[in-house]
């Protein structure tokens, strides 16, 4: 899962958002964007894909969209993998 940049940044950024308080609150893509350095659209999509996968929740501040972890579906993915699948 982790074998190519795009894979690491998308563990990347599931690892920051462990953080309690964004956890919280979630983040924006702007907040993801400043954290590792890539343009708005570029995070914007990461975030899009990993809530696709089922591994984010949405929800909205002041008019913008916010991401936090689903923890269970993380832990779910991760069982997944350490069974070998």
């Amino acid at each position: 899962m982790l074998r190519n940049p795009v894979r690491r940044t998308r563990a990347d950024i599931l690892d920051w958002l462990k953080d309690p308080g964004r956890a919280e609150r979630g983040v924006t893509a702007e907040a993801v964007a400043a954290r590792f350095g890539l343009p708005r659209a570029v995070a914007a999509t990461h975030l899009r894909v990993l809530a696709a996968a089922g591994l984010l929740r949405t929800g909205t501040a002041g008019g913008r969209p916010t991401y936090r972890r689903d923890e269970m579906r993380v832990a779910d993915v991760a069982r997944m993998f350490e069974k070998g699948w």
